[in-house]
């Protein structure tokens, strides 16, 4: 069993900045790729940034220059600090970890940012 624990959504004005952090926990053998999705109302989940094994990221274009994802792995733990957010922003945010060839989901963690 894994779980992945995430931490640190909440509502914040335009130009602000949070830090979301995700705790993968249980039976982990090897974590391939951690990285972060979003779900807004009425849209489909999309990529908004992720980190390799080896420290390679990819962004998506729209976070590119503002949000920046990092990883802890001794402490199996997955960051995403953002900064200038913009009400667009206002999404679920998704944990997601690859392990071995399965894929793991958090719970979401709520991001509103207000105008």
């Amino acid at each position: 069993q894994v779980q992945l624990v995430e931490s640190g959504g909440g509502l914040v004005q335009a130009g602000g900045s949070l830090r979301l952090s995700c705790a993968a926990s249980g039976t982990i053998y090897r974590i391939n790729n951690m990285g972060w999705y979003r779900q807004a109302p009425g849209k489909q989940r999309e990529l908004v940034a992720r980190i390799i094994s080896g420290g390679s990221t990819d962004y998506a274009d729209s976070v590119k220059g503002r949000f920046t994802i990092s990883r802890d792995n001794a402490k199996n733990t997955v960051y995403l600090q953002m900064s200038s957010l913009k009400p667009e922003d206002t999404a679920v945010y998704y944990c997601n970890a690859v392990i071995t060839i399965l894929n793991f989901w958090g719970q979401g963690t709520q991001v509103t940012v207000s105008s």
